[in-house]
């Protein structure tokens, strides 16, 4: 199938990265077959004929791929949806709950899933990059602090991102981030623990997205940063994730499998 016929649903079309992923399709020459809103008569800016649902198996049912970057509690009955249309899924949804991602897991044996906290091809290496310096620089000598910063308004704390990024460093050292992460340190902690995966996060006026690794020893510090400008390279990035996943075999993807780097 070519761009051209690619048919690409917009679950939350009418938010702010679904606006920009209405023009990232068109400029991509997809066909935009239509969105979900949650009020679908108030979407406003859409080209003439572009169906909006309050429902994804709607969507589902019209598309070869749909875009989800909405919330963790619609995971479930998207997933479900999708699967049963065998729409294939762009996920950018984070913050889920085992449930949430048993439903993802299960989905991939149907459909084909690209699911990444970031979009960012330069996020991606970020994370490839701590990956790799976690399996090379030994947990004993070289302390890891992940520090982000985003806007105001956002809730979660600390970002998807940051967690992936950390999960990156934990997958590389061979050990399971839930038991080595340190998140929100306040009075006195004592001593930091040998092997701790350190979180900070910071939030204030409109910055779209700002991460830092830190691998620290006695006699030096490694820093590996990121900053997004602008969130359409979240959209560009989920575009490129959608004209890849489309025809591929049932299976869970990642931005990894998108960009073609080889597993380490």
């Amino acid at each position: 199938m070519t761009e051209k016929s690619l048919r690409v649903g917009i679950a939350g079309i009418s938010g702010r990265v679904g606006q920009l992923l209405v023009e990232e399709v068109q400029a991509a020459g997809a066909i935009l077959a239509g969105g979900t809103a949650r009020k679908p008569g108030g979407v406003v800016g859409l080209p003439e004929n572009v169906p909006v649902f309050s429902d994804m198996a709607s969507l589902a049912a019209i598309s070869d791929v749909v875009i989800d970057f909405t919330h963790a509690e619609t995971v479930v009955p998207h997933a479900q949806a999708l699967a049963q249309h065998g729409t294939a899924w762009v996920l950018g949804t984070t913050g889920l709950s085992a449930e949430q991602s048993a439903a993802v897991y299960k989905a991939a044996q149907t459909i084909a899933i690209v699911h990444a906290a970031n979009f960012s091809p330069g996020v991606t290496l970020v994370q490839r990059l701590a990956q790799m310096m976690g399996r090379a620089l030994p947990a004993e000598s070289y302390d890891v602090e992940v520090l982000e910063m985003h806007h105001r308004q956002k809730v979660d704390a600390p970002s998807g991102t940051a967690l992936a990024i950390g999960e990156a460093v934990a997958q590389g050292r061979g050990v399971a981030l839930v038991d080595v992460k340190e998140s929100g340190r306040d009075g006195h902690t004592g001593p930091r623990k040998t092997g701790a995966i350190g979180f900070a996060a910071l939030r204030g006026g409109q910055i779209v997205g700002e991460h830092d690794v830190l691998f620290t020893s006695a006699d030096e510090q490694i820093t590996l940063s990121h900053r997004a400008f602008d969130r359409r390279i979240f959209a560009t990035g989920a575009v490129r994730a959608a004209l890849w996943v489309e025809g591929h075999a049932p299976g869970y993807f990642g931005m990894e499998d998108v960009l073609g780097l080889p597993p380490l």
